[in-house]
């Protein structure tokens, strides 16, 4: 039977996510009935797009997505696993009751890619029933412009237990993903070549984290699978399937990314349940994947606090840990354009050893520095070890008290059910007390910043302090930034870099950091002679969220160039690998009249790529001019472009 994907009728609007987001929503299409062993539905993006086809055979449910008329993932598995056994979906399913309705909603992020996001797609609902157990479930499937998207719900009213997640992906042949754990670079291998990790206290296998970004044997296709409203559930993984060269299957974390930790091999939760949503995230060509990444953000949940007016975005520099360090970082982050300055480890005491964040060290005054802060109108960010965190109610409020803007918080251990309610329930208290939140080390993404947009960035990602290749600066772009906010420490001017000063000046535009670490551990002394320091400038000017975002080229690993708007200044980064290279980057998103380019390009070569110089230019352009962007090895490009 197929069921049919009927017009939509306006006969009610849609309850849920959807009107909790803020705006219109189209009504609701047709609700029915059935008991079909043999049934398909397709969700369609009202575009023509994507879409997602979920199909019931012989008891069985799998599901299977395309772009373009392009296989995006094959067929595929679709089911859980209780703890009891009871496996739904994999046996004995039948359709009790379905729906759709399609979406058109523009909402307002607090701060992001874009002023607004287009939440427009259309849904298709089955429940289900198991006969063997006569449990009754849901499988809820979406199709956006930018990708497609699925959850499971678990609809009856009381608890359930869930073991597993028997999704997979399956990928049609010669596709490659880029597989990356914990924070290890980023290994493009066959699905069925994922290495296989971890220790005795972790999950181990053939695993791999997400965001998992896939290429396709036949060009420019590309995907991002992601999750997205990840509430009181373990973190997904994937994992190499032995016997199907082409498949990942989905792994519900047990352990802790580090290792410690209670092991969870299974999650209770109340019924009805919905768990997060697996996005594949889609893009024609690897450009339009970046531009498509705001899917993530909507599947999440809207926001929760009613006040977000203290919620501020911007720029940060790390301070020494002592007094004369700290107002020294004040008056540089004030004169730079900075809005923020932090204390990292060790301000209150050696952080393995210390559990007590309650107050600073002897070398540092901090009420004094966070009033000279506070009176030149910069923030002071303190950073917590999570082992500190034995009472972050109270430790929160004192920190709020003292006038700190927000905390960064390290070695977070994500992984299992409890560590997602730990994260979660952080960034609400957090919330709670107008402080903002960046969490360190392991801890992945899934849209939770637009639910509390205080936890402003996350890490999650092999950072730029161990100095990294060029190609992996420019994964991570169609990678771990799709999934969601970086905290990629900018190193410019540092000799330990493997790329151009250019290269990393671009990184500013080319990634999207709401709040963004500059200049690594340096002094402020090291850029008093501003000639030594060409680029310094662009660092100064450049926001760190957007009125407008275009990807104008790229291809993972290899090379991008993005176009950021805020206001009506527009900031261009572009990035290479270890191959020079010139692009060809029309300018017609310029609006009309003429436009003044300040360009920060890579000079001669030096023998080592961080000894490139920086040279700074200027020209007029308009929106036919087709700028020609020419990057050293391991170089980039950075341009300002502002209305004459």
């Amino acid at each position: 039977m197929e069921v049919p994907a009927r017009p939509v009728s306006r006969r009610g609007l849609l309850k849920g996510a959807a009107v909790a987001a803020g705006a219109a929503a189209v009504g609701i299409g047709t609700t029915g009935t059935a008991a079909a062993a043999d049934a398909s539905v397709t969700a369609t993006a009202p575009d023509g797009s994507t879409a997602i086809t979920m199909s019931l055979t012989g008891g069985v449910l799998t599901w299977s997505a395309k772009r373009r008329g392009a296989t995006v993932i094959d067929t595929s598995a679709l089911g859980l696993e209780l703890d009891d056994g009871t496996t739904l979906g994999r046996s004995g399913t039948v359709i009790t009751n379905y729906q759709h309705w399609t979406v058109d909603n523009t909402w307002t992020p607090v701060y992001g890619r874009n002023a607004t996001v287009h939440d427009w797609y259309q849904e298709m609902r089955w429940n289900l029933r198991d006969t063997a157990t006569l449990i009754n479930f849901g499988v809820q499937i979406r199709a956006y412009p930018s990708g497609v998207a699925f959850r499971y719900v678990l609809l009856d009213k009381g608890t359930a237990t869930v073991a597993d997640e028997l999704t997979t992906f399956v990928f049609p042949d010669g596709t490659l993903v880029y597989s990356a754990r914990d924070e290890d670079a980023y290994n493009p291998v066959a699905p069925d070549s994922i290495p296989s990790a971890g220790t005795a206290g972790t999950d181990t296998g053939p695993l791999t984290d997400l965001p998992l970004t896939a290429t396709y044997a036949s060009g420019g296709l590309i995907a991002c699978v992601c999750e997205s409203s990840r509430v009181n559930f373990p973190r997904l993984m994937l994992s190499s399937v032995s016997g199907q060269p082409d498949a990942l299957a989905a792994h519900l974390m047990e352990h802790t990314a580090r290792g410690s930790g209670t092991v969870q091999t299974a999650s209770t939760v109340t019924t009805p349940f919905a768990t997060p949503w697996r996005a594949v995230v889609t893009g024609s060509t690897h450009a339009e994947l970046v531009d498509n990444a705001e899917l993530v953000l909507n599947l999440a949940p809207a926001g929760a606090p009613a006040d977000t007016s203290w919620i501020k975005p911007g720029k940060v520099f790390r301070c020494n840990l002592t007094t004369a360090d700290g107002t020294a970082g004040v008056d540089f982050a004030a004169a730079r354009g900075l809005q923020y300055i932090e204390y990292d480890a060790g301000w209150y005491g050696p952080e393995g050893s210390t559990t007590d964040a309650t107050g600073p060290i002897d070398a540092i005054d901090l009420p004094s520095v966070i009033s000279y802060a506070t009176g030149k109108g910069i923030g002071v960010i303190l950073y917590v070890n999570r082992i500190a965190l034995t009472s972050p109610d109270s430790l929160f409020a004192r920190y709020r008290s003292w006038g700190v803007a927000g905390v960064k918080l390290g070695f977070i251990n994500d992984g299992t059910q409890a560590m997602t309610n730990q994260i979660t329930g952080w960034a609400k208290t957090a919330a709670a007390h107008s402080l903002l939140i960046d969490m360190h080390d392991d801890v992945r993404p899934f849209g939770y910043e637009r639910t509390y947009p205080n936890w402003i960035s996350l890490e999650g990602v092999r950072g730029n302090e161990h100095f990294p290749t060029a190609s992996h600066n420019i994964t991570l772009l169609f990678a771990r930034n799709i999934g969601g906010p970086m905290d990629y420490t900018i190193c410019y001017g540092q000799s330990r870099d493997r790329t151009t000063n250019a290269h990393q000046m671009a990184m500013a535009a080319v990634y999207y950091q709401p709040l963004n670490f500059l200049y690594w551990y340096d002094s402020p002394s090291k850029y008093a002679n501003t000639a030594n320091w060409p680029g310094l400038p662009w660092f100064d000017a450049i926001p760190t969220t957007w009125d407008e975002s275009r990807t104008l080229d790229g291809s993972i690993g290899q090379y991008v160039a993005v176009a950021r708007r805020n206001g009506t200044t527009w900031y261009l980064g572009a990035m290479t690998d270890e191959s020079a290279r010139t692009l060809s980057l029309p300018l017609s998103f310029l609006a009309d009249g003429t436009w003044t380019a300040t360009v920060y390009a890579d000079g001669t070569p030096g023998t080592y790529a961080y000894q490139t110089p920086v040279v700074k230019s200027t020209r007029t352009v308009t929106s036919a001019t087709v700028l020609s962007v020419a990057m050293a090895p391991a170089g980039g490009q950075a341009v300002v472009l502002k209305p004459n």
